[in-house]
């Protein structure tokens, strides 16, 4: 296992970006949606990725983890589970999210575990478990993303 910027990747994942030149930390993002709720991505490859997010900040009226916030960290941690199946030549895009919420929480964190249930040419699913402190589930979720051709850069005269 490789590290970078604090996420766990596997070696050959480092070494099939980084040589087509793709810089993987620049690539490879929760984005701002994600930043701004504090998950943060810690082991990912395509078999699995696992992310955690803190549940103060992320809650609805009533101080509850709001189901959308499980919903974000669902699709993050799915999504870089199929752009690390496609690689650099595909890019994930998530076609179809269902969350399950089964129990609430006032504070803590929780941690996603991505795993892969469908890895196709074209399009890959994850079944995203999301636990509390105790390990007890909180959300079940899936995502489907369709992997689409990366736009290749402009060729140079």
């Amino acid at each position: 296992m490789g590290e970078h910027r604090g996420v766990k990747f596997p070696r050959e994942v480092l070494d099939r970006f980084s040589s087509l030149g793709v810089d993987l930390p620049s690539y490879f993002s929760a984005g701002h949606l994600g930043t701004r709720m504090g998950i943060e991505v810690v082991e990912a490859a395509p078999e699995k990725v696992v992310g955690t997010m803190p549940v103060e900040g992320n809650t609805q009226p009533y101080g509850l983890l709001h189901g959308g916030a499980s919903a974000v960290l669902a699709e993050t941690l799915g999504s870089v589970g199929a752009m690390l199946h496609g690689g650099p030549e595909k890019v994930a895009v998530g076609v179809d999210l269902n969350c399950t919420h089964h129990r609430g929480l006032s504070s803590g964190h929780v941690t996603g575990t991505a795993t892969p249930v469908h890895r196709g040419r074209s399009t890959a699913t994850y079944e995203i478990v999301i636990t509390d402190e105790s390990g007890r589930r909180v959300c079940s979720a899936r995502l489907t993303c369709l992997l689409r051709d990366a736009p290749r850069p402009p060729a140079t005269a």
